[in-house]
């Protein structure tokens, strides 16, 4: 199915059709009441936390409707009746008045629906007492992954300690936005993690796996959206201690290896420990009763681990202790300056200091669970900064409401020391004797590079405004607004260690009994040699500026019909150190259509669609890897023998075997690192809906989602083509030299841009046929089919489910390719040169084509409650990745050599390279993940005092989740790599947690 021209026409048709209204301004990090009521009547909302009071008068249809309404409970009443609500963030309660009762009190009552018509977005939402309740890690990827929609991303991205990141409706982890307080915290620089804030402080997590409106963009996945929690007019407070020590964790399994040749493990975790010891403080109440409040939450981390074989290092001598004390805060001041004007203030410290110490043993204690006496490095790693938000909601009239949102993200990366003991001397290994080579001289193994000492640390800003209205008039409810952020991130230069060795490591090697080739150079037997390699950066700041524009109209065209329209105009601009610009995108249009049909009329049933565009900015790590000053030269020597006795490194290298012509160590002319004809990133989704009431307890609905990338982007770092091409224009003086290392562009069209075509200096406007290049056009594709089914809490228990359907099918996988755990977002090495698209065409990583997931309580007393989560996936495919065949590369053999085993060739049984295809050898096996809590509340101690116990992974299911994909063992090798297909990872293993609560 192809959307693109379809939406162009939308667009089109939607400014034609809405551009006659006044714009006005809106937000959607709050929640709503709506409902019917008799024409005329007045209905009353008012918050028993806050004291909040408003008023609205029903039209003349009868509809009224409360907006942008902090989150949490109200009682709204008409006529002699009440309801008590619950607003959840981003979305719509359903309460109607004129039924038979006088007076109904009730959480959820006969007149208040649980499917919201008012919105067209696809949303699954969890309270502070979900969370708390249910065995789920105290993270939102964790709460993420109970919603339809999602799978679980690689374990490459993320970490054991804060959680992995999940995957949302088929696009990579790299996709998803995370906001807080309606400000986005999403990491700037990767577009992977986010800001993180005390669990505890959570009021509402909300998951949007699609459709949802203008008011979002810069994401494929999906948007994950946190409110904290705010004071009230009840001072109330609140201590929490979660434990988890080592020894209520099983042994994690063993990676073994099969290759003689190599170590006995290929990952040596049994003897790793965890112990993790949080404490949370809480509080809050009013500073001017009905008027300001303040809430405030502090975490206190007190985390060790034991890592007996980290997973750069496999010979299990190097491991690692850590330890954290790094606390966490969030600061929440409410201000009611009168009941339509709030203003809100979120501060947020998320600072992290993890002491590291790395150790290294004797070879006879290898792969033990204990440290060596000998210390590598003691130093303190920091990450993490700021956060400050400042926003203002005024309700003007009944119909017209604006907000105001302010904020900046700061954070910095740093070492100290940032210099280890042995950042004198060169790295060197030998590869002679041991093919899983032995280190040589008086280097730090933990330390490789050194950081520009005069830059100071690395850092990542974010600086963002926005301004959002909504008016309501007749049938209509506009909404509209300017949305401007920008990211500024500053990454210090980098060499190699050494002193006095022109920044080289060195590596040797030595030919086998019938020789070698080494860069074009035939080698007779058992010749030893020297291979170089010289890199490094340069130190620089770079900036991201994304602007949009959004104006949407729900319109209420019948009783039963609600049609959504939405346009929103983006812009993205990119510059390098000095500050010029190298991608500029302005006026991206990305459509919105959605319906909502209430099929009886009274909210128990509802038919949906919606159907939009999607753009995903350009990530700061590509300014500070396409634009900024990068080197990487390889060379080989032949060895004279001589060897330092100190530092291992060779006394003179020998003469040098092949041609070598040096990188350049300039940054590239902002003008070539694009294409001027550069489109950027985006996604046209489609979905179709249907949820129902079953009864008064249960709902249910299924729907189909379909997602397709258009205009996909990413790097291309080949020059060969180019020579060819500037041989059949006849430019006789073209350099290629002259071209940027990688250019940015679409894959498969033809590429426009700036070339230095005449060797002069001057630069021209060019076109070069996709035919030279042979890139196939970016792919990827999602389709889903999802079941879901939900029982509210009545009787003591409540219960919900999903099961997912799915097929993720294309040629790239998006902003990160997980099967090389490559996290550039945006400048992966899939499309680096044609060779490495290969039988790219299949089943992508995110391809979990069965997910069901199962949570929910039951009240066992009045005193104990038992809840539970499922969760049970089918596996991801596997594939081989080999050394990219050398031969016919031209010009680009040199920087395709210094590739790793990341393309679809893998040799065979007679040491030749053949090529494999996408999930060739299957998927890896179905995983399935229980988790048990059991949660007592004494009645005698006033329902302040609460215990559980969590228990993750209660059937100690220890599944195969990775295998090793590497089919070649080395590229001068010829035999393949014995340990292919061969387990690396699998389930994390059970682990027990204690919680105590008190609130006083």
């Amino acid at each position: 199915m192809k959307h693109k021209n379809y939406l162009n026409k939308l667009a089109l048709a939607f400014a034609a059709v809405y551009g006659m209204h006044t714009p006005v301004w809106a937000d959607n990090s709050s929640g709503s009441i709506y409902g019917q009521a008799k024409a005329g009547s007045t209905i009353t909302l008012v918050s028993p936390q806050t004291g909040l009071k408003r008023q609205v008068t029903a039209d003349a249809n009868g509809r009224y409707r409360f907006v942008a309404l902090p989150v949490g409970k109200y009682q709204v009443s008409s006529s002699g009746e009440k309801f008590d609500v619950n607003v959840n963030i981003g979305t719509g309660t359903n309460v109607a008045f004129g039924g038979d009762n006088t007076e109904v009190i009730n959480v959820v009552g006969q007149r208040i629906a649980a499917i919201d018509t008012s919105s067209v977005e696809s949303t699954t939402v969890f309270s502070a007492d979900e969370l708390s309740s249910l065995p789920v890690p105290r993270n939102l990827t964790s709460v993420a992954l109970l919603a339809p929609g999602t799978v679980a991303g690689d374990t490459g991205f993320g970490d054991k300690k804060d959680g992995f990141y999940a995957a949302i409706g088929g696009a990579s982890v790299a996709e998803n936005g995370y906001y807080l307080n309606g400000f986005d915290i999403t990491n700037a620089r990767t577009l992977l993690g986010f800001a993180t804030l005390p669990f505890e402080a959570i009021s509402q997590q909300q998951i949007k796996t699609g459709g949802y409106g203008a008011e979002y963009g810069r994401s494929l996945g999906g948007v994950i959206n946190v409110v904290s929690k705010k004071g009230s007019n009840e001072w109330e407070f609140g201590a929490s201690a979660y434990l988890a020590p080592s020894s209520w964790r099983a042994s994690a399994r063993d990676a073994v290896s099969i290759d003689p040749g190599t170590k006995k493990y290929q990952a040596y975790r049994s003897a790793d420990t965890t112990d993790t010891r949080n404490y949370v403080l809480q509080g809050g109440g009013p500073l001017l009763e009905d008027k300001l409040f303040i809430y405030s939450a502090i975490e206190l981390v007190d985390n060790e681990w034991h890592d007996y074989q980290p997973a750069t290092h496999n010979s299990g001598r190097i491991t690692m202790a850590e330890d954290t004390t790094s606390p966490r805060g969030l600061l929440k001041l409410d201000w009611h300056i009168t009941e339509n004007h709030l203003f809100e203030f979120t501060g947020l410290l998320n600072k992290r200091k993890v002491h590291q110490v790395d150790y290294e043993k004797p070879e006879a204690e290898a792969f033990s669970g204990h440290h060596g006496t000998d210390i590598l490095a003691d130093r303190q790693r920091n990450d993490g900064g700021n956060l400050l938000i400042g926003k203002y909601t005024g309700i003007i009239t009944d119909d017209f409401t604006l907000s105001a949102t302010v904020g900046r993200l700061y954070a910095e990366i740093f070492d100290t020391p940032d210099q280890l003991d042995g950042w004198e001397c060169p790295r060197v290994w030998d590869g002679r004797t041991n093919p899983a080579l032995d280190y040589k001289g008086c280097w730090n193994t933990q330390q490789v590079d050194i950081r520009d000492p005069n830059f100071g640390p690395n850092t990542d800003q974010r600086v963002a405004f926005r301004l959002d209205a909504e008016y309501r008039f007749g049938d209509h409810t506009l909404r509209a607004g300017i949305d401007m952020d920008e990211w500024e991130s500053g990454v210090a230069g980098k060499l190699q260690t050494g002193v006095g060795h022109n920044n080289y490591y060195y590596r040797y090697y030595k030919t086998g009994a019938n020789g070698g080739t080494v860069n074009l150079v035939k080698l007779p037997a058992n010749t030893e040699y020297i291979r170089t390699w010289d890199r490094g950066t340069a130190s620089a700041k770079y900036t991201v500026q994304n602007s949009a524009f959004y104006l949407e109209d729900s319109w209420q065209l019948t009783e039963q019909w609600l049609i959504y329209g939405g346009l929103r105009l983006e812009g993205f601009e990119n510059t390098n150190a000095d500050g010029v610009n190298f991608v500029e995108a302005k006026n991206n249009v990305a459509p919105r259509l959605g319906f909502t049909y209430d099929l009886a009329g009274d909210s128990s049933q509802k038919v949906f669609g919606t159907l939009g565009r999607y753009y995903i900015p350009v990530a700061a790590n590509t300014n500070i890897r396409a634009a900024g000053v990068e080197w990487f030269d390889t060379r080989y020597w032949l060895h004279t023998g001589a060897e330092d006795a100190k530092t291992g490194a060779p006394v003179k290298l020998g003469p040098e075997i092949g041609k070598f012509i040096p990188a350049d160590r300039s940054a590239a002319n902002p003008a070539t690192i694009a294409a001027s004809n550069l489109s950027p990133m985006y996604q046209d989704e489609l979905i179709l809906g249907y949820q129902a009431e079953l009864n008064d307890e249960w709902t249910g609905g299924v729907k189909y989602i379909n997602r397709q990338v258009g205009d996909g982007m990413d790097d291309y770092c080949s020059a060969q083509p180019f020579v060819d091409w500037a041989k059949d224009k006849g430019y006789k003086d073209f350099d290629y030299h002259s071209l940027a290392h990688c250019i940015i562009m679409n894959p498969g069209k033809d590429l426009q841009m700036m070339i230095d075509v005449a060797g002069d200096g001057v630069l021209v406007d060019s076109t070069v046929p996709n035919s030279y290049l042979k890139l196939p056009e970016y792919k990827r594709e999602y389709q889903g089919l999802e079941f879901t089914l939900g029982r509210a809490k009545r009787d003591g228990w409540y219960l919900q489910a999903s099961y997912l359907l799915s097929f993720s099918k294309g040629n790239a996988e998006g902003y990160v390719n997980s099967t090389l755990e490559q996290d550039d977002a945006g400048l992966t090495q899939d499309f680096d040169h044609e060779r490495f698209m290969t039988n790219t065409e299949g089943y992508l990583p995110n391809d979990r084509r069965h997910a069901l997931k199962l949570f929910g309580g039951f009240d066992l007393t009045d005193e104990l409650m038992i809840s539970a989560t499922l969760n049970v996936t089918s596996g991801r495919p596997v594939n081989c990745n080999g050394y990219v065949p050398l031969d016919g590369l031209g010009v680009d053999q040199s920087n395709l050599g210094n590739y790793s085993a990341s393309a679809f060739y893998c040799v065979d049984a007679n040491g030749e390279a053949k090529a494999t295809t996408r999930g060739q050898f299957g998927r890896t096996p179905w995983t399935k993940d229980l988790g048990l809590s059991l949660r007592y509340i004494p009645s005698w101690a006033n329902d302040q005092l609460e215990a559980q116990l969590n228990v993750q992974n209660l059937l100690n299911s220890s599944t195969v989740t990775k295998y090793n994909e590497t089919g070649d063992y080395g590229r001068t090798e010829t035999r393949p790599n014995l340990n292919f297909m061969t387990p690396t990872d699998f389930q994390a293993p059970r682990y027990a947690e204690v919680v105590l609560r008190y609130k006083f």
